[in-house]
């Protein structure tokens, strides 16, 4: 049966890929040899562990105190409570990241707050 012109190309063009599909994967893979080599390099270079991890500053802990008072949760509606889950997980990874982290305290924490918390962030039990 005859064949159209855009039919052959498309057919050539098909072809073609398959055959270069082996040097393609050589490519990835010598690629990525390549990578892994230079991030060898940067580490035996660096002489201070994972340069992916970002490095512990030093910290001078702040006197200041940051207390939340969690005592109020039974008049919110579930979507504020979600609202005041999240704001207190970014206070919490900000404070972490901090120069001069503050001391950071929640007080009354329980009744529907606590149960959401248990729900979606089950590692805030590991909290400093």
């Amino acid at each position: 049966e005859p064949m159209s012109k855009r039919q052959r190309k498309k057919l050539l063009k098909q072809k073609q890929w398959e055959e270069q599909k082996d040097l393609r994967r050589q490519k990835r893979k010598e690629k990525r040899q390549k990578r892994k080599l230079e991030r060898q390099s940067k580490l035996d270079t660096n002489n201070e562990g994972n340069d992916r991890k970002r490095m512990r500053r030093e910290v001078v802990p702040s006197t200041l105190r940051l207390i939340v008072d969690c005592s109020f949760d039974d008049l919110m509606v579930l979507k504020d409570i979600k609202k005041l889950h999240k704001q207190i997980q970014r206070c919490y990874a900000e404070n972490r990241k901090a120069f001069h982290p503050v001391q950071f305290y929640l007080t009354s924490h329980g009744g529907q707050l606590k149960s959401n918390m248990n729900e979606n962030d089950k590692g805030w039990v590991n909290w400093k």
